[in-house]
C-alpha cells in the first residue's frame, strides 16, 4: 500500500523546511506520493521535483490558493498534472497575490499595536521570513519578542479569525480560484472542510470541486466520516493531507506528515484521475 499525504508547505510560503529538507524528510518518514502545497506560490515546485527525482518520492505539484466567501477564508488545493503552473497569466495572479500578502502583512503589524499593543517591526519579520509573511512568522515574531502566550494562545486569540487584528486575504472569490486552477488542468479539491465555520458544507457542493479533503489530520473520525459521505454522494474524489508546515510533531495546529492515511482505492481514483 503507497503512504501519501497531499498537503505540506515549505520555506517558499510559511512552513519552516526547504524544498530539499521537506523530501528528504518525507523519504525517510516511508512516503511514496506527496503533493506540495504552498500558499499562493509555486516558487518551490521545481526544486521539490528535482529532490523527489533524487530520493524516490513522487511529487505532484501543487498550491493551495487562498478564496474568500462569505467573509471567510476557504482555501482551495490546486493540483497540476504537468508544467502548466508556470503559465505566464497566472505567475502574474500569483505575484499580485503576495504583493497583496505584503500589504495583509503590515496591515496586521499595525493591527496588533493598536489592538493588543504588541510591538512588530515589519522589516524585522520579513528578514525573518526570508519569504512571504505568513500568520505563523507573525506568531513567532511575538514569541521571539518576550511576549507571555503560547503559540496556540496567539493563533486562537489574538492572530486568528475572530480577532480583531485579523486581516483577511486578497478577496479572490471560490468561482475565480476554480476557474484559474482548471484553465490550467488542474485537480481542485476543497481543503480542510472542518474549518470551515461559516458556511453549511452542502453549499460548496454546487462549485465545481474535484474533491474533497475529507482526511485531514484535525478531522474526529465522527468528522472524517461524514466528509466521506458527503464526498461520495456527491461523486467527489477524497484525498488526504497532514497540512503538515515542519513544525515537528508536537505542533497541534498542523499535522505531522505521513500521519493521516485513507482507504487505498481512494489513493488509487484519485491517482488515475490525476494522471489517467
Amino acid at each position: 500500500m503507497l503512504k501519501s499525504d497531499f498537503h505540506m508547505h515549505t520555506s517558499a510560503s510559511d512552513g519552516k523546511l526547504s524544498p530539499e529538507e521537506l523530501i528528504n524528510t518525507a523519504e525517510a518518514e516511508g512516503l511514496d506520493i506527496i503533493a506540495v502545497t504552498d500558499h499562493d506560490t509555486t516558487a518551490a515546485l521545481k526544486r521539490a521535483l528535482m529532490a523527489g527525482e533524487k530520493a524516490g518520492v513522487k511529487v505532484i505539484p501543487g498550491i493551495e490558493l487562498s478564496t474568500i466567501h462569505n467573509d471567510e477564508s476557504i482555501h482551495i488545493l490546486g493540483y497540476f498534472r504537468d508544467n502548466s503552473y508556470d503559465n505566464e497569466d497566472f505567475q502574474k495572479f500569483l505575484k499580485e497575490m503576495q504583493e497583496f500578502r505584503i500589504y495583509r502583512a503590515k496591515k496586521f503589524i499595525h493591527n496588533l499595536y493598536e489592538y493588543f499593543h504588541i510591538d512588530l517591526d515589519y522589516e524585522e519579520v520579513s528578514k525573518r521570513a526570508k519569504g512571504v509573511i505568513a500568520r505563523p512568522h507573525i506568531a513567532k515574531a511575538i514569541i521571539d519578542k518576550g511576549y507571555p502566550y503560547s503559540w496556540n494562545y496567539i493563533f486562537e486569540n489574538i492572530i486568528g479569525k475572530n480577532s480583531p487584528a485579523y486581516v483577511h486575504n486578497k478577496k479572490v472569490s471560490i468561482e475565480e480560484g476554480i476557474h484559474i486552477l482548471k484553465s490550467l488542468n488542474a485537480l481542485v479539491i476543497l481543503a480542510h472542510p472542518v474549518l470551515i465555520k461559516k458556511t453549511p458544507l452542502e453549499e460548496f457542493m454546487k462549485y465545481d470541486f474535484d474533491g474533497i479533503e475529507a482526511v485531514y489530520f484535525l478531522n474526529s473520525k465522527e468528522e472524517e466520516e461524514k466528509l466521506i459521505a458527503l464526498a461520495e454522494s456527491h461523486g467527489k474524489l477524497i484525498t488526504n493531507g497532514s497540512d503538515f508546515h515542519g513544525n515537528g510533531k508536537e505542533d497541534t495546529k498542523h499535522g505531522y506528515l505521513g500521519s493521516v492515511n485513507m482507504k487505498e482505492e481512494y489513493l488509487q481514483r484519485f491517482i488515475k484521475e490525476l494522471f489517467g
